[in-house]
C-alpha cells in the first residue's frame, strides 16, 4: 500500500489503543482469579483476543458486550483441558505465559502459532518451568512451537537468576510460582516492565519486590476485580515520534500508560532534547496525556537497564535518531533478535531502503543524523512495530513510500492508518 505523506505539520490528539501487556494479564488473571472481574478499555487486537480465545478453550466463562468484558474467573485449580491444540496466533505474550500457567495443570496443553511465532524460541521459558517439576516439549525435540506443557499440581518452588532481561520469562515462571507448594525468588538481569507483579497485587496477591530481587509463595488465590486498562505507551511511542520529527507539528496523546517500568521512550526523548510535556497525570491509573511538539534533536547513547523499559519502542526510537544531530548508540538490546522478527536487520535494512545512516551490530544499532529520508519500496517483513514505524518514516521522506505487509499492524493497533490520516489532515474514506 502506499504510505501517507505530511504535506504540513501533524495536528490533533489521538487516544491510542489500551495497553497490551495489561489487556493479555486482565484476561489471564482474571481467569485464574475466584469471583467475576470487569474489564474495561480491552484492547480488541488480534494478540489479546488470541489470549481471549485461548482461555474460552479451556472453559473459562468470558462475555464481552463490545464495552466491557466479563470474565467468570475458574481459580487455578478450574481450568480444563482442551481436546485440541490451542492456536494463539502470533502472539508471543500468550504462548510464554500461558506455559507457566499450564505448568501448574495436571493435564496435558500444545500451544502454536503462526509461521512468525513458531520460530520464536521458548527454551528460555521451559527450562526454568522444568526446574519445577513440569515437563515442556518444543516440535521434534526443539525449543519451537507447537509446544506442548505436560503440567503437573504438584509444581516445586525455584531459585532462579535470570539470564535475559525479559518480562515475558519473568511473568510466566511468577504464574508457575503462584501455584508452587512454597516460596520462589527470581533474580532479575535488569528491571523489565512488572505489570504481573502489579497485578498479582491488585489481585489480592502477595509479593516482594527489592530491586532486582522479586519473591512469591504459593499456592495463592486470586480474587476477581474491576480492570480499567490505560493507553498503550508502545503505540503512543510513534506518534510520539512523528511529533519531534515532522515540522511544525504538535499532538496531544490522551491517557497514556505511564509505569515506571514502561516509559524509558519518555526518559530517551528528554535527554535528546524533544519538546514533551506531561500533562493530567493520574496517580491511582498511572496514566497521564502527553503533548509533542516539533523538537531539534540531540544524539544519545542507549544501554543498560533502560533497556527493557523501551525494547518494543526501540524500532521506532532508531527513526528518531536518523533525525538527531550526531551518532545515536543502541546497545545491550540481543533481545530485539527474537521479537516477531529480528528487529535489528530489519530496522536498519528498512531504514537503509529510506536513505537512513544505519548500521546493525551484534546487540543493537549506531545511527547518525540528521539524515533525509527518501521513499521507497519497503516491507514490514509480517512485525506489527517495523510496519508502524515505516509510516512514520514515510511522512517526513520525499517520494512515494510502498509499504508490503501492511495487514501485519492488526496485531496491536488496528486503526493505526486511520489515526495516521486524523493527523496529516486526510479524511477518512
Amino acid at each position: 500500500m502506499d504510505l501517507l505523506q505530511a504535506q504540513k505539520g501533524l495536528q490533533g490528539s489521538i487516544t491510542v489503543p489500551s495497553d497490551k501487556s495489561i489487556s493479555h494479564r486482565s484476561i489471564m488473571f482474571g481467569a485464574l482469579a475466584t469471583g467475576q472481574t470487569t474489564i474495561k478499555n480491552f484492547l480488541r487486537a488480534q494478540d489479546c483476543l488470541s489470549t481471549l480465545k485461548a482461555f474460552k478453550k479451556l472453559g473459562v466463562p468470558i462475555f464481552d458486550d463490545g464495552k466491557t468484558i466479563t470474565v467468570t474467573g475458574v481459580g487455578f485449580n478450574g481450568l480444563k483441558a482442551c481436546d485440541k491444540a490451542i492456536d494463539v496466533g502470533n502472539s508471543g505474550t500468550t504462548i510464554r505465559l500461558m506455559m507457566g500457567i499450564l505448568a501448574g495443570q495436571d493435564f496435558s496443553t500444545t500451544l502454536f502459532g503462526d509461521a512468525s511465532l513458531n520460530r520464536r524460541p521458548m527454551e528460555r521459558v521451559m527450562a526454568p518451568l522444568r526446574q519445577m517439576g513440569a515437563t515442556l516439549l518444543g516440535d521434534n525435540g526443539s525449543e519451537f512451537p507447537p509446544i506442548t506443557i505436560n503440567g503437573t499440581n504438584n509444581l516445586q518452588p525455584i531459585h532462579y537468576q535470570m539470564p535475559v532481561a525479559s518480562a515475558q520469562v519473568k511473568s510466566a515462571i511468577l504464574f508457575a510460582a503462584l501455584q508452587a507448594k512454597g516460596t520462589s525468588t527470581i533474580v532479575e538481569k535488569e528491571i523489565s516492565r512488572n505489570h504481573t507483579e502489579e497485578m498479582i497485587r491488585q489481585f489480592g496477591g502477595k509479593i516482594t519486590a527489592n530491586k532486582k530481587e522479586i519473591t512469591v509463595s504459593g499456592p495463592q488465590t486470586l480474587t476477581g476485580q474491576n480492570v480499567v486498562i490505560p493507553g498503550d505507551i508502545s503505540s503512543a511511542a510513534f506518534f510520539l515520534v512523528a511529533g519531534a520529527i515532522t515540522s511544525g507539528s504538535q499532538l496531544i496523546l490522551k491517557n497514556v500508560g505511564m509505569n515506571p517500568t514502561r516509559t524509558g521512550i519518555v526518559d530517551v526523548l528528554t535527554q535528546m532534547g524533544a519538546r514533551l510535556k506531561i500533562e493530567n497525570y493520574d496517580e491511582k491509573n498511572q496514566a497521564a496525556d502527553l503533548k509533542m511538539t516539533t523538537s531539534t534533536l540531540t544524539a544519545t547513547i542507549i544501554a543498560g537497564e533502560i533497556i527493557p523499559r523501551l525494547i518494543d519502542e526501540l524500532p521506532v526510537i532508531a527513526l528518531l535518531a536518523t533525525q538527531a544531530h550526531g551518532q545515536t548508540i543502541i546497545k545491550d538490546a540481543q533481545e530485539l533478535k527474537v521479537k516477531e522478527t529480528n528487529r535489528i536487520d530489519a530496522t536498519a535494512e528498512e531504514l537503509q531502503k529510506m536513505g537512513a545512516d544505519i548500521t546493525p551490530t551484534t546487540d543493537g544499532l549506531i545511527i547518525n543524523g540528521p539524515t533525509p529520508l527518501k521513499g521507497a519500496h519497503v516491507s514490514s517483513r509480517g512485525d506489527h512495530r517495523i510496519g508502524m514505524m515505516l509510516q512514520i518514516a514515510a511522512l517526513i521522506a520525499t517520494g512515494k513510500t510502498q509499504l508490503d505487509q501492511p495487514e501485519a499492524i492488526n496485531i496491536s493497533y488496528p486503526e493505526f492508518f486511520d489515526d495516521v490520516k486524523n493527523i496529516v489532515g486526510e479524511k477518512n474514506e
